[in-house]
C-alpha cells in the first residue's frame, strides 16, 4: 500500500485515538496511526520506572471507560479486565479517625455514622443529588455535545431542573457545608476537580463529570489487571485486528494543509504521508498552535485556542517501597492492605482551599491533595515479591511557578513535603522508600506531549464543558480532533474517540460518491 492511499491518518496513539481508529477501521477505512513514543496509550500506560516496579505513569484507575465502548470493541476478549475495589478509598485524619469509602450507599452510610449520625443521614440526600447530577452529564457522554441552553430546556419542569441550576451556580464548598456538619466528613466529600477552587460557582459541574463514571457497570471499574497499560494494549489489538496499522517511534512534524483542506502529515524526517482525513489525538493547543500552520487558521480561532485554560495541574509521585506502609494506627494490627490500596489525603476543607490558592498564585503548595494508590496490592505482577509500587496524583501545582521553572531543587522540596505528610499517617514510610521520583507538569508535558502536563488536555470546567469544549471538526476541512480536549472531556472514557469517529463517518457518508 502506498502512503498516499490511506483514508485516515491518526496523529497519536492515545486511548481515544485507538478507539477512533477501531471504529473507523471496522467500517473498512484504511487507517494509519502514528505515535511518537515507542508504546501505545499516551497517558494510559504502565511503565517500569524502577527495575521490577511497574507504575501507572499518569492514569491509575479505570472508572469511566464507557461500557458501550468496552462491548463494541470486545475489549475483554483482547485482555481487558479489572480488579474491582470494594473500598474505593481510605481517608485518614490527623486525629486518628478515618473513613473507608465503601462503594455501596448502605455501607458508606454506616461508615459515616462512626463520626456523625446527622451527616450519615444527610449523606442519603447527598447521594440522591449526585445520582441526578451525574445522570445529567452521563446521558450526553456518547452524543454530540449539547449547549447549556439545550440541557436547560431538556430538564425544564423535571426534578433535574433544580439540580442543573445548582451544578452551575452553587460552589462545591457551599454544597458540602449545606449538607454536612462534621469537619472531617466535609473534608471527605470536598472536591473541585478541574475547577480547582471549591468556592467557585461551577465547581459542582466539574465534580459531576468525574463522578458520572459511577453510573457505569461495577465490573468495568477498578484497577486494570496487569496495569493501566493493558487497557491501551487491548485497544491497540482491536484496532489492528480490524485492519488499522500502528507505527511507533515516529514523530509528526506538521499537519499538511493544501487549498484549505488537510491532506496528510509531514514527518520529522520530511516524509509526507497523505490521507483523505487527518485526525489529531493531541491536545487542542499542541494541534492548532504547533502542528497546524497559523496561516491556515482564523486569528480569532487561534486566540480562542490560546485562551483555553490548563490550570488544574498536578505532580505525580512514583515510589518503590520495600513493604506496605504501616497504617495500623487507623486500621489495627494485621490490617488488610486492600483497605488502604487507595488513600486520599485531605485533612480539611481549608486545606483543600489552600492547595488551590497556592497553585493559582504560582506557588508550590505544602498542602497537596494526595490521591495515593498501591496497585501492587491487587496485582502482584507490578512489584517484586513482598514489595510495593506506589503512585500519587497530588493537586494542585502550577506548570509555571512564579519564582522560576521547575528544577531539581523544587522537585526535591515537594518530594520532602510528600515524605513528611505520608509519614504523619504511616510513621515508617520514609524507611520503606527504595526509590522516589516526582514528575512535574513539565515532565509530563515533555514525556507524554500534553500541554502544561494537563492530563485532561484542557480543564474540565463550566467554561470548557459540553459544546464549550473544542469541536471534533476543525475549522480546516478534513481535519478532526478526537482527544480529551473535545466533548465530553478527559479521563479514560473512550468517549471522545467514539464520538469523533461517528462524526467522521457521518461526514464521509454525506459526501457525493
Amino acid at each position: 500500500m502506498a502512503d498516499s492511499d490511506y483514508d485516515v491518518v491518526m496523529v497519536g496513539a492515545g486511548h481515544n485515538g485507538l478507539v477512533a481508529a477501531s471504529y473507523l477501521a471496522a467500517e473498512g477505512l484504511k487507517v494509519l496511526v502514528l505515535e511518537r513514543l515507542r508504546r501505545v496509550g499516551g497517558a494510559i500506560a504502565t511503565e517500569e520506572v524502577f527495575p521490577g516496579f511497574h507504575v501507572p505513569y499518569c492514569a491509575y484507575v479505570c472508572h469511566m471507560l464507557h461500557g458501550k465502548i468496552i462491548d463494541d470493541l470486545d475489549l475483554r476478549a483482547h485482555g481487558f479486565g479489572v480488579h474491582q475495589l470494594e473500598v474505593w478509598n481510605f481517608h485518614p485524619f490527623p486525629d486518628g479517625t478515618y473513613l473507608l469509602g465503601w462503594h455501596t450507599t448502605q455501607k458508606l452510610h454506616k461508615e459515616l455514622r462512626k463520626l456523625s449520625e446527622h451527616d450519615a443521614d444527610a449523606y442519603l440526600e447527598w447521594s440522591s443529588f449526585w445520582d441526578r447530577a451525574c445522570g445529567i452529564v452521563y446521558r450526553y457522554m456518547l452524543t454530540d455535545p449539547p449547549t447549556f441552553a439545550q440541557v436547560a430546556q431538556e430538564v425544564r419542569g423535571t426534578a433535574d431542573e433544580a439540580v442543573w441550576e445548582t451544578m452551575l451556580t452553587v460552589p462545591m464548598r457551599d454544597l458540602v457545608e449545606r449538607y454536612f456538619e462534621d469537619p472531617r466528613i466535609r473534608a471527605y466529600f470536598i472536591n473541585a476537580q478541574d475547577a480547582g477552587d471549591p468556592s467557585a460557582p461551577g465547581s459542582v459541574l466539574s465534580v459531576a463529570y468525574i463522578r458520572s463514571g459511577a453510573l457505569g457497570k461495577p465490573e468495568n471499574r477498578g484497577i486494570p489487571r496487569g496495569g493501566m497499560g493493558k487497557v491501551s494494549e487491548a485497544m491497540a489489538k482491536v484496532a489492528q485486528s480490524r485492519g488499522a496499522e500502528i507505527r511507533l517511534g515516529v514523530s509528526v512534524k506538521k499537519i499538511l494543509v493544501e487549498g484549505g483542506r488537510a491532506t496528510g502529515v509531514i514527518m520529522e524526517d520530511g516524509k509526507v504521508i497523505r490521507a483523505a482525513v487527518v485526525v489529531s489525538n493531541a491536545d487542542p493547543k499542541r494541534t492548532y498552535l504547533n502542528l497546524v500552520d497559523g496561516k491556515d487558521l482564523d486569528e480569532t480561532f487561534v486566540d480562542r485556542v490560546k485562551n483555553l485554560t490548563t490550570r488544574a495541574n498536578c505532580v505525580k509521585a512514583l515510589v518503590a517501597l520495600r513493604e506496605f506502609p504501616d497504617f495500623s494506627r487507623y486500621l489495627g494490627s494485621g490490617f488488610d492492605p486492600r483497605l488502604a490500596a487507595y488513600i486520599k489525603i485531605c485533612p480539611s476543607v481549608d486545606y483543600f482551599q489552600g492547595s488551590w490558592d497556592a497553585a493559582k498564585n504560582g506557588v508550590l503548595s505544602r498542602m497537596p491533595l494526595m490521591h495515593v494508590q498501591f496497585p501492587s496490592v491487587y496485582d502482584r505482577s507490578l512489584a517484586p515479591p513482598g514489595q510495593h509500587a506506589m503512585s500519587s496524583w497530588s493537586l494542585y501545582y502550577p506548570a509555571h511557578p512564579k519564582d522560576g521553572p521547575w528544577d531539581t531543587a523544587k522537585k526535591q522540596e515537594i518530594i520532602d513535603v510528600h515524605l513528611d505528610i505520608l509519614s504523619q499517617y504511616a510513621p515508617n514510610f520514609r524507611s520503606l522508600v527504595l526509590d522516589f521520583t516526582l514528575e512535574t507538569p513539565m515532565d509530563i508535558e515533555r514525556r507524554i506531549g500534553m500541554t502544561d502536563g494537563n492530563i485532561r488536555h484542557i480543564d474540565v470546567t463550566s467554561q470548557q464543558f459540553f459544546s464549550r469544549r473544542m469541536p471534533y471538526r476543525a475549522p480546516i476541512e478534513g481535519l478532526y480532533l478526537c482527544g480529551a480536549g473535545t466533548h465530553p472531556g478527559g479521563e479514560l472514557t473512550g468517549a471522545p474517540g467514539h464520538n469523533c469517529a461517528r462524526a467522521i463517518l457521518r461526514d464521509l457518508e454525506s459526501q457525493p460518491a
